[in-house]
């Protein structure tokens, strides 16, 4: 696989390692979004599907859950520690049957093709590469009047779950170049119009693009939930871990200075949760192979 990016990379190494480390809470967090794209799909017992960017299985073991056992779900990854963690999940569950998993490219891998009725994204396909590519492949392997359903974020500017920690960092050190706003990366799909763009030039058709507005917890939340355990997660998941990951100890200390910091300064949820929340804001979109 090219990667000039570095995405494969990062979700090989550092990335990868700290969603595994991270899953359960990361789970609880994106439930919600994901089973947006899902609820989108509208999938039928006994459906063929593809989850993209399936991750550490969250995603998938849901859609194997809706698909039943008569259904198949193709769960594609480029990140083999997630999709190692995908494998034990799966091996713990009862719909083993039901799913495939593979370290695949999705803009390279041979998916057959018109052989699914559906393929859902919770935040997989921003890190495309080459996302006209990536799609007009994905296209190719849905059935006529197949349908694609995925979540992918709006701008930073709309995500305070990630803007506040960012500029948190941004106070007392110098953040990374980013390169350009459609690089890959979880915001690379923020332009409505780039998506809609995207998904016609690759042959998809009825696109909708609609904004979706939530409320996000900073990792960990709940009764019990310890204030040291939101920074901890924020100092590792997030806008704001990665580019603290490439600051020198000094600059990487008073980062996480200013990460709690501003945290503390949130309220908390309640006395016996110290969680703290912030906006999250996505847009939902969804097409369908031509008839």
């Amino acid at each position: 696989m090219s990667d000039p990016t570095g995405m494969a990379e990062h979700w090989n190494g550092r990335l990868g390692q700290a969603w595994v480390r991270r899953q359960e809470t990361l789970d609880r967090v994106l439930r919600p979004l994901g089973r947006m794209a899902m609820d989108a799909a509208a999938l039928q017992a006994g459906a063929r599907v593809i989850d993209v960017g399936c991750g550490c299985g969250a995603t998938t073991l849901e859609l194997a859950e809706r698909v039943g056992a008569s259904g198949r779900v193709l769960a594609v990854d480029v990140s083999a520690p997630m999709l190692a963690r995908a494998e034990e999940r799966l091996t713990e569950g009862a719909l083993r049957d039901v799913v495939e998993v593979a370290l695949a490219d999705a803009a390279t891998h041979a998916f057959s093709p018109g052989a699914y009725d559906a393929i859902v994204s919770r935040f997989g396909v921003m890190f495309f590469e080459r996302p006209a590519e990536a799609f007009t492949n994905l296209r190719r392997a849905l059935r006529k009047d197949g349908t694609l359903a995925f979540v992918c974020w709006r701008p930073l500017a709309e995500n305070a779950w990630a803007a506040v920690p960012l500029a948190a960092v941004a106070s007392v050190a110098a953040l990374p170049e980013s390169g350009p706003p459609d690089a890959p990366g979880p915001f690379a799909f923020a332009d409505p119009d780039r998506v809609r763009s995207i998904l016609g030039a690759a042959g998809f058709v009825d696109v909708t693009v609609a904004p979706r507005d939530v409320e996000l917890p900073i990792g960990p939340d709940g009764p019990g939930t310890r204030f040291e355990e939101v920074v901890a997660y924020a100092n590792e998941i997030g806008p704001a871990a990665r580019a603290m990951a490439d600051l020198d100890e000094e600059a990487r200390a008073r980062a996480r200075g200013a990460v709690e910091d501003a945290l503390r300064a949130l309220p908390a949820r309640e006395a016996a949760d110290e969680s703290r929340w912030l906006a999250g804001a996505v847009w939902l979109a969804t097409a369908r192979s031509p008839g």
